[in-house]
Order: structure tokens, then C-alpha cells, then sequence
């Protein structure tokens, strides 16, 4: 049972521990990654993505309208990384908490991934036909369908959340309200629909430079990692310390992911990606790869690898393993 702390010293923020921060801060440069202890992450994470997919697969079955949950379930079961869900049910575990805590959260945030996935191919934004090695869910079921289906996903999202504290009473109604308010705000204005709208207004643009870039990566694909590392935190009881700490592991990996989804777009075949590669390119977009070259483009995923490092450097080694390991992953990944 999760509880309220008896002294709480910030509106809607709580701990069940404290972790002591020492005062000496050793960056993820300076400490060579075979030092970092062995860590099976495929093993990790086809235990974590089976577990997810099951709570998924419970919190949207089949039934009236079918057509609508047929398409609901298309983008949210079709076998993705569940790369999103990860920094919730990790950071959790790293403070003291419980994978079952996490879990609402995993499954929303996977929910709202799914959404932005299903509206970004839609032929008034990116319009691509291909996900993940088929159809597009527009292509699969129609457009009117596919934004029906994501609307109802972020209604099931959001009430999936605040079921935490209805339904067994694990999770203290303020940190379940604390926990809704961070998840809005990811994927709101400030958020994930700021960096969509920023990223289709700037195509075939000549004065975005490194910054404006950076600030629509950002936007783009940070809030929703950055949500769920910070949640996942909040849900096992950490401190302010080191949900700060997190939501800065989670920008640098959003960041991350995104600078390597660059790089892939004109270094791999669609056969490879599972969808249509060099469309940024097609589409004028400015990329990291357009703006600075390949190899500038490899430092600095290089640079934010090690930067999301250094975040997680004052946590328990052992227990930060399965972070570390996601760094590398978004790293080096290949589709």
C-alpha cells in the first residue's frame, strides 16, 4: 500500500523513502560503461512488453462499437517496442516501488504513444501508409475511424490513471491527480501538440537552426518519456531529487530517440523500418542529418547518450540497470 507521508512539505508531491544525494557529481564520461554491472535487457524487456501487452490486451477487449475498438487495438497491440512504458515501470522499481503500481501509468502512456503514432500518419500531418511493417491505421480502417479510435484512446488512457485510486486504493488520490496533471500536460499544448504542430510548420524552412530544432525533438518526442520516467518516480515514492533527476533522464532519451530516428530515416530502407524511409527528406523537413551531417548527427546521440547517463549516476547502480541499458538500446537500435 502506497501512503501520504505525514509532513509534506509540496502541494501534491510525496515520498515513501529518501535517497541521500552525496554532493560529488560523477558524469556518465568519466565512468566507462563496462564498469556498469550486467544487465540482460532483451530478457528484461520481453518480460516487461509481455506484461503490458496483458494489461493492454485487458483494457481494451473487443466489444460495441467493434469497428472503433477493432482500430483501437490495431495501433496499441501490434507488437511495438513499448519502449514508453519502460521509464515508468523502471524509475518505479528503482525508488522502492512495484511493477503493479506502475502499471496504470505504463498502460496509459503506451495508450497516448499509440495515438500520437495513429494521428502523425494521417495524410494532414505526415501521411505515411506504413507502420511498423503495415498498413497505417487510417489505411487499415479509414481516416473518420482512426480519429474516432484515438479520441477514445486518450479518454481510456486518462481514466485508466484516475482508476488508480478507485479501484483498490494503492495509490493516494493527490499523487493520482498529481500523476494526471504531468500526463496532460506532456501531450497538450506545451507538449507533444506543440512539437507536432512545430514539426509540420517548419518544413522547407531555411532559418530553424540547432535550437529550434532541438526545442521541436523536444516537444515532439520528450513530454511522453519524460511523463512516465517522472510518474513512474512518483508512484514508488521517490523524491523530489529524483523525479528532477528523471524527468532529466527522460528529456535527454526522448531527444535521444529522436536524433537516431533522423539518422535512420536516410540510413536505412523502409524494409528495414517498417516504414517509409527518407519521407523527412521527401518532405523538406530540417533533420538533424540535413542540419549538421551524418557523423555530427552520431556525436551528439553520442553526447545525449552520456547525458542521460550522468542523470542516473547518483542512483543505486543495480537498480538503475535496466535505465542505463534503455539508453543504449535507444542508442544503437536499428529501426
Amino acid at each position: 500500500m502506497v501512503r501520504l507521508p505525514r509532513n509534506l512539505t509540496i502541494p501534491l508531491l510525496w515520498r515513501t523513502r529518501r535517497t541521500s544525494f552525496s554532493h560529488s557529481y560523477v558524469s556518465a564520461v568519466e565512468t566507462p560503461q563496462k564498469e556498469r554491472p550486467n544487465f540482460d535487457f532483451k530478457a528484461y524487456m520481453l518480460e516487461k512488453s509481455k506484461s503490458v501487452n496483458q494489461a493492454l490486451d485487458k483494457a481494451v477487449p473487443l466489444r460495441d462499437p467493434l469497428e472503433i475498438h477493432k482500430a483501437m487495438r490495431y495501433s496499441l497491440l501490434d507488437g511495438g517496442k513499448r519502449i514508453h512504458p519502460i521509464p515508468c515501470i523502471s524509475a518505479c522499481e528503482l525508488v522502492g516501488g512495484q511493477e503493479s503500481t506502475a502499471m496504470p501509468v505504463a498502460c496509459a502512456v503506451e495508450m497516448l504513444h499509440a495515438v500520437s503514432l495513429m494521428q502523425d500518419d494521417l495524410p494532414s500531418m505526415d501521411n505515411d501508409d506504413l507502420r511498423r511493417g503495415k498498413p497505417s491505421n487510417h489505411k487499415a480502417f479509414g481516416e473518420s475511424v482512426t480519429i474516432l479510435a484515438a479520441d477514445a484512446l486518450i479518454a481510456l488512457a486518462f481514466e485508466h490513471v484516475a482508476a488508480m485510486s478507485t479501484a483498490a486504493g494503492e495509490v493516494p488520490p493527490l499523487v493520482t491527480v498529481r500523476a494526471i496533471q504531468e500526463l496532460a500536460r506532456s501531450i497538450g499544448s506545451q507538449g507533444l501538440v506543440a512539437g507536432q504542430f512545430l514539426d509540420l510548420t517548419s518544413e522547407g524552412s531555411l532559418e530553424i537552426g540547432s535550437e529550434g530544432l532541438e526545442s521541436i525533438h523536444v516537444k515532439k518526442s520528450g513530454p511522453l518519456l519524460e511523463a512516465s520516467a517522472v510518474i513512474g518516480a512518483m508512484l514508488g515514492g521517490g523524491s523530489n531529487e529524483e523525479m528532477e533527476m528523471l524527468r532529466k533522464f527522460g528529456r535527454c532519451v526522448g531527444l535521444l530517440y529522436q536524433v537516431v530516428d533522423d539518422i535512420l530515416d536516410v540510413t536505412k530502407s523502409t524494409q528495414e523500418l517498417g516504414k517509409t524511409a527518407g519521407k523527412d527528406l521527401a518532405a523538406d523537413k530540417i533533420t538533424y542529418p540535413k542540419l549538421m551531417g551524418i557523423e555530427k548527427s552520431r556525436e551528439f546521440a553520442q553526447k545525449l547518450n552520456m547525458d542521460a547517463w550522468a542523470m542516473l549516476s547518483e542512483f543505486d547502480q543495480e537498480k538503475a540497470a535496466p535505465l542505463f541499458a534503455l539508453v543504449n538500446f535507444a542508442t544503437h537500435r536499428q529501426k
